[in-house]
């Protein structure tokens, strides 16, 4: 009785702590438009050496960093005629009517839908923008007006306030580019997170939990949502940008895993959080053996070893750790120990590996040989990586999540290049959704018979027959897309 007491005590007060942040949130929310809208004003109407027009960049300035000392991040987005600053929808009364659509107005005149806002952000930065901002508002709206805004505030060093478009303009395009569009801007912030962590961990600060737990729950609604135009995008193999997008490809991939095992979404949140942290041992790991040309040395090796407990240490560093969940920790100890305890760390007693581990394993263990790398100049074929790690038992893989990796991708991952017998060329654009046709992938046309290229070319159903019952395409090879002078990710971008 008093165990369920306290429980419900506890649930109680987890509650009130919730509305009282929400709470908080909305009413700084409120103020920083408020700001906004004064400091949109004064400048419109006094000269900058005004005291009236200092004051309100003051006021804007002082609000904004307080909001950002609250959440790490600061987001105002437009989404019809509602602001939103952090996910917070902001009440509009009769006493902030006028600067609120005053505000909403001055953004959609400059085809705003998200204005962006990054710890660092100081008042010479909120001049210029508040500056451009009137300049840009008096002109006509066009296609370019955006672009060059973003442009103007680049040349101006304005790094830590940034602008986006709005989403409600891609109801233009088709629902596959809006979709694109909406997993590409999904995909950056991604990789500019795990930058951020792992750049600040190298620089000895401590990195923020909060963002990539947002980073993290915008991935799982899009693997939910649309898991196609996501998975299109870890085709992106930039060799510079290697250790970030890794991480965020292995998180995309084990989300995408656990979806097909049936976890809740809750599930998903902890284990795109342990899979986007899983190789943060790396950030202690000097960039001299992380880029080494060549194999590593036996001593190198053992530092190598050593990234999966110092990624224990480094989460446990983290501002916010206690949110990060016990399994997130376990991944990034266990991902490398292999199934029958081979790997490492070597391991003093028998363990059972966390199912977590095991996704984040295969999810790893494909991402990483399909990726040129310092010591790996040319990747494997996707194919040939998923034949490997279902026949190779040294790999130390569980079998199930092979296959059920297999079942995501397709026999022909998404991105394989692939010559057909009717002479054309094409990219594997999606698994087939018929189980039974896992080797009849869905295919973009990238080549005609001719020699053409084809931008964006048709998807086809390697599935489909002809009247007498003949598949109309077949896939002959796999074929390397550098031959022909293609880049996959051209065509999930």
């Amino acid at each position: 009785m008093v165990d369920d007491k306290n429980r419900r005590t506890s649930r109680t007060s987890i509650a009130d702590t919730m509305r009282s942040t929400e709470g908080l949130l909305r009413q700084g929310g409120r103020d920083l438009l408020l700001a906004f809208y004064t400091a949109l004003r004064s400048l419109k109407l006094y000269p900058l050496e005004n005291d009236q027009a200092q004051r309100a960049l003051d006021g804007i300035d002082s609000t904004a960093a307080t909001l950002l000392r609250m959440e790490d991040e600061l987001e105002i987005r437009v989404s019809g005629d509602f602001l939103f600053v952090n996910g917070t929808r902001l009440r509009l009364d009769l006493d902030n009517y006028a600067s609120f659509s005053h505000v909403l107005g001055i953004l959609r005149q400059c085809g705003i839908g998200i204005v962006r806002v990054d710890e660092g952000a100081d008042r010479r930065e909120w001049q210029v923008f508040i500056s451009l901002l009137l300049s840009f508002a008096a002109r006509e709206l066009t296609p370019n007006k955006l672009y060059e805004l973003q442009q103007k505030l680049l040349q101006a060093n304005v790094t830590h306030i940034s602008v986006e478009p709005p989403v409600e303009s891609d109801q233009e395009l088709e629902a596959e580019e809006r979709a694109k569009e909406v997993a590409k801007r999904t995909y950056e912030r991604s990789v500019a997170v795990t930058r951020e962590v792992v750049n600040s961990v190298r620089m000895g600060r401590s990195a923020s939990v909060k963002k990539v737990k947002r980073a993290v729950q915008t991935i799982v609604d899009q693997v939910l949502s649309n898991e196609t135009s996501l998975m299109g995008l870890t085709t992106l193999r930039d060799y510079d940008e290697y250790t970030f997008t890794h991480s965020v490809n292995v998180c995309i991939f084990s989300v995408a895993i656990g979806k097909r095992l049936g976890l809740s979404k809750l599930q998903l949140y902890d284990l795109g959080l342990a899979a986007l942290f899983h190789d943060v041992g790396k950030s202690r790991v000097p960039l001299e053996i992380l880029n080494k040309q060549g194999p590593l040395d036996e001593n190198e090796w053992r530092i190598m070893q050593a990234h999966p407990w110092l990624g224990v240490l480094t989460l446990f560093g983290l501002r916010g750790y206690g949110e990060i969940p016990y399994r997130g920790l376990i991944v990034a100890y266990e991902h490398h120990m292999k199934t029958d305890l081979t790997g490492y760390p070597k391991s003093l007693r028998p363990r059972k590996l966390s199912v977590f581990s095991k996704i984040v394993a295969v999810a790893d263990s494909f991402d990483a040989a399909t990726t040129r790398r310092a010591y790996q100049s040319v990747p494997i074929q996707p194919d040939q990586v998923l034949k490997e790690m279902w026949t190779n038992p040294r790999r130390g893989l569980d079998p199930v999540l092979v296959k059920a990796m297999i079942n995501l991708l397709g026999i022909y991952p998404v991105g394989t290049c692939v010559v057909l017998d009717t002479y054309e060329v094409g990219i594997v654009h999606a698994a087939n959704p018929d189980l039974t046709q896992l080797h009849r992938p869905l295919v973009r046309i990238v080549l005609s018979p001719e020699g053409a290229v084809l931008r964006p070319g048709p998807v086809v159903n390697l599935a489909e027959t002809n009247s007498d019952g003949s598949y109309r395409r077949t896939i002959v090879k796999v074929t390397d897309p550098a031959r022909y002078g293609i880049n996959p990710a051209d065509y999930f971008v």
